[in-house]
């Protein structure tokens, strides 16, 4: 203990900066307040050399100068609640215009609010305040400039403004839409994903403890058996049963591996595929199932996805048949076609391996599972002439390699 963690503790952590010092702080004031910041600087100067060119106008006052920075102070919070910030907004904006005060960029926190209120998705009260707002502000104007006549020119600049600006704040808001969904997907696809891969390391631990506990168990009764009249024998089911035991540790450590993610380097054993075929078939053996392999066509090598599900399968049929299938012989025909690997694992044992179904338990739905997952298919059920038989097709088309 000592010697493992001296290391840690004599290692010396240079001092965290604080939160604020980082690039998110930045990030997150940007919009938050420098924006706002921005906009009340620009509306005060653009307001303030604008009243110039008005001596009509009422002077910029105390009132004036509250009326101007009251509309960026509202940028602040407009994400809190978009529709009542911008009515906030035009409120302000018609009551300095009603004060006949100048014109100039007092527009600039009106127009911010808007786009927020469209892209945030409150896209009827965007317009409902706007549609609202825009015919206040011409009769403010007409009562103020009773002469004037109505401002034609001006009025429609500002609709075409307007409309840029919405069409602007839609386009944003169908982006961010978009960006939305996908990320949305990418998540539902990430989560389908995981839970596949939840299945299929279920699907091997049942495989895995299935097989070699079937093993043991079967070793354990011959070795108490033959403890006393057979000790030579008694010896070998025990070396045996180190042996299952010592490989069922070791495919659980590969198994589980998948669920930790601190590991910095791979599994040092590979998911079992046919090639250990000749292993599984030797431990049957050891067990007392006589096991016979045959192969047609000319083999190759499968897709990782493939090769496992045929060795998992296999495993499985064989574990079922040493349990239920009593004294019986089996025999396993592997035939690699054009588009895959066809497999028949028989038996000829009076007992019956399990429901056909799906029903009852989890070998025959997990190989099952397994074939259909690689748009193969499996059939299980009595044969005829007696025994059990198990016929799988597995597909190397669009396998992962």
């Amino acid at each position: 203990m000592g010697g493992a963690n001296a290391g840690y503790r004599g290692r010396v952590h240079p001092p965290q900066r604080p939160r604020w010092w980082g690039s998110r702080w930045w990030a997150g004031a940007l919009p938050t307040v420098v924006l706002p910041l921005a906009v009340a600087a620009f509306t005060l100067v653009g307001s303030h050399f604008a009243a110039r060119n008005q001596p009509e106008a009422r002077p910029l006052d105390a009132l004036g100068i509250v009326l101007l920075l009251a509309g960026p102070a509202a940028v602040v919070v407009r994400r809190w609640h978009p529709p009542v910030v911008f009515a906030g907004i035009a409120a302000v904006l018609v009551a300095y215009f009603a004060a006949g005060y100048p014109f100039g960029p007092v527009f600039l926190a009106a127009f911010i609010a808007l786009g927020t209120t469209v892209t945030a998705g409150h896209r009827v009260a965007a317009y409902a305040i706007t549609g609202g707002t825009f015919p206040v502000l011409v009769a403010v104007y007409l009562i103020k400039h009773p002469g004037a006549g109505f401002p034609l020119t001006g009025g429609f600049a500002w609709l075409a403004w307007l409309a840029a600006l919405i069409a602007l704040a839609e386009v944003w808001r169908a982006r961010s839409e978009r960006r939305e969904q996908a990320r949305t997907a990418r998540v539902e696809a990430d989560r389908r994903r995981g839970s596949e891969e939840r299945l299929r390391i279920a699907r091997d631990l049942h495989d895995v403890l299935g097989h070699h506990v079937s093993l043991i168990n079967v070793q354990a009764g011959v070795a108490l058996y033959l403890m006393d009249d057979d000790p030579e024998q008694a010896r070998t089911a025990l070396t045996a049963i180190k042996q299952s035991s010592r490989d069922l540790l070791r495919e659980m450590r590969s198994t589980l591996g998948v669920l930790r993610g601190v590991d910095e380097e791979p599994p040092q054993h590979p998911v079992a595929g046919l090639d250990a075929l000749d292993h599984l078939v030797t431990a049957t053996r050891t067990a007392g199932l006589p096991v016979t392999v045959e192969i047609e066509g000319t083999p190759r090598e499968l897709p990782p996805s493939v090769d496992s599900a045929a060795y998992r399968i296999v495993q499985e049929a064989l574990t079922n048949t040493r349990r239920h299938a009593g004294p019986a012989r089996a025999s396993v025909l592997l035939t690699y076609t054009e588009d895959g690997l066809t497999m028949r694992i028989d038996d000829d044992g009076a007992g019956v391996t399990g429901p056909t179904d799906g029903t009852g338990g989890n070998g025959l739905p997990g190989m099952r599972e397994r074939a259909m997952a690689l748009g193969g298919s499996l059939t299980a059920g009595p044969r005829p002439g007696g025994g059990f038989r198990v016929d799988a097709h597995l597909r190397t088309s669009g396998a992962s390699r």
